[in-house]
């Protein structure tokens, strides 16, 4: 092994690579830890997250939890959703800040190289369908109102979106965003106001009840929200642009209780609401009728600003994480730009097909997969945290190919689909999430108890090779960039390469 005198000296500077912050205005570092001098100011990541505040499907997923359980059971069942995801959220949020990473990127040490490969595919597909799911909504609306066929208006709907989504979060979609989220509170409003001028006020809004099911209706409830615990992956992936400093504010508002209080709760009154106001049963299409009943075109309008924002942010993460996917597994490098483009047309093949009778059931079988990641990334962080310099370990040269979290991860998700398709037990189907969650965190603290570690012990490390590892820039041979010392590694023959460049072989 050679001594620190005989390796070749690291191309350090104290600024950022002009190339590299070139290529981050769209790029957003989707494949690198983002540096300091990169992170978001306070208000600009929140108008950027709150973009997930709007949308349609927030309203929707009330109101059949409301018919299916009742609404008092669903006013409870919101309240502990709101504390869960305030909590899980809150901590995932700082630590995607203090560490600058991608849930691809954390996922190599929870899964290692090989094993990782799989989250930010799982996590593409469902920012995916998510994604048709609310461009459906656009579609629909503009069918009631204008006519025409429906194929042309999905075209429509992916269209426009696209070039809403090339420019990132720090330079384009906090201000798209922050523009649009007036326009869509304004339009709550006044669709809650005309539509009691118009029905007068629906007495029993808060008290209709459902029939009595197997389990208590709050915990049904609860059980219906858990549906959506991609939040907390998309989560981390805007939360890494936060600046360590403002941790506390983006863990309680951002990302944290307040911003769930709106989400699901004031979305989730409003929805259940306006239909029982109309008399509408809840269904995909029927908030849509609700508010192009109520508010003509105007409610039109409203419909295409809330699902403009939530899609900027379901489009632009279905994009860098088909690319850090395509990186790892495929070898295929390609401006985000591209995958932008991939995505909307994989998301307007899906709509042409008869997307809802399928939509559920495979978001259903996603959500195993993610309910487990989380489980597993939360133990990580309580029990683990850290490798070295506060980081946990992400750099491919000293990671081992596959773990004994990807083990646990894959038999909790197996177990988790197989009582979600089972028919023997309605309970243990609808108990299926949170049994996957207590399997996947079990055996996770397990195989970090007894299973080989996943770090590879080497030497040659940048890191001790500059004074501060997050200003200091280091250039990759192979990419001819700099990027932060952080994420840079030397190779066996003391080459010095970046993260991405040595997950590529290069």
């Amino acid at each position: 092994m050679p001594t620190i005198s005989e390796r070749p000296a690291l191309e350090v500077s104290l600024t950022d690579d002009p190339r590299v912050v070139k290529e981050a205005a769209t790029e957003d570092y989707s494949t690198h830890v983002v540096p300091l001098s990169w992170r978001s100011g306070r208000w600009s990541l929140t108008m950027a997250w709150w973009a997930l505040f709007s949308a349609m499907f927030w309203l929707y997923v009330a109101v059949a939890s409301a018919d299916a359980v009742g609404t008092p059971a669903t006013l409870v069942g919101m309240a502990l959703t709101v504390a869960t995801y305030g909590g899980v959220n809150l901590v995932l949020s700082r630590y995607a800040a203090r560490t600058g990473l991608t849930v691809a990127l954390l996922s190599r040490r929870l899964f290692g190289m090989l094993g990782s490969a799989l989250a930010p595919l799982i996590f593409a597909a469902t920012a995916l369908y998510y994604g048709v799911f609310e461009g459906s909504i656009v579609a629909v609306a503009f069918q009631k109102y204008f006519g025409g066929d429906i194929k042309i208006w999905y075209l429509v709907v992916v269209l426009y979106a696209l070039p809403l989504v090339i420019g990132g979060v720090r330079t384009w979609l906090d201000k798209l965003n922050g523009v649009l989220l007036p326009l869509y509170v304004v339009g709550l409003v006044a669709v809650v106001v005309t539509a009691t001028v118009k029905r007068g006020y629906p007495h029993d809004w808060l008290h209709s009840a459902a029939a009595a099911g197997t389990l208590p209706g709050w915990v049904t409830s609860y059980l219906i929200y858990m549906g959506v615990w991609i939040m907390m992956m998309y989560t981390i992936d805007f939360a890494r642009f936060g600046k360590p400093e403002d941790q506390k504010f983006h863990g309680t508002v951002t990302f944290g209780w307040v911003f769930y209080f709106f989400t699901f709760a004031v979305n989730g009154l409003i929805g259940i609401y306006l239909l029982r106001a109309w008399n509408i049963a809840g269904s995909e299409t029927g908030v849509v009728d609700a508010f192009i009943d109520t508010l003509g075109f105007a409610g039109v309008l409203v419909i295409v600003v809330s699902q403009t924002r939530i899609n900027t942010a379901n489009y632009y993460l279905a994009s860098t994480n088909l690319e850090a996917f395509a990186a790892r597994v495929l070898r295929l490098k390609l401006p985000r730009a591209a995958w932008v483009a991939v995505a909307g047309a994989i998301a307007y093949l899906l709509m042409l097909t008869d997307v809802l009778s399928y939509l559920l059931r495979a978001l259903a079988w996603q959500g195993v997969f993610v309910t487990a990641w989380v489980a597993i990334a939360l133990v990580h962080i309580a029990v683990r945290g850290a490798d070295r310099d506060g980081l946990p370990e992400f750099r491919p040269l000293r990671l081992v190919p596959v773990t004994a979290g990807a083990g646990a991860w894959v038999a909790a998700s197996a177990a988790g689909i197989a009582l979600t398709e089972q028919k023997g037990s309605a309970v243990l189907a609808q108990l299926a999430p949170v049994i996957t969650v207590a399997l996947a965190a079990g055996l996770y603290r397990l195989a970090l108890k007894f299973a080989p570690g996943a770090v590879r012990r080497t030497g040659n490390d940048p890191r001790d090779e500059v004074e501060d590892i997050w200003e200091a820039r280091v250039r990759c041979h192979a990419c001819d960039r700099s990027y932060v010392a952080v994420e840079m590694d030397r190779t066996a023959q003391d080459k010095v390469v970046c993260s991405a460049c040595a997950a590529d072989g290069r």
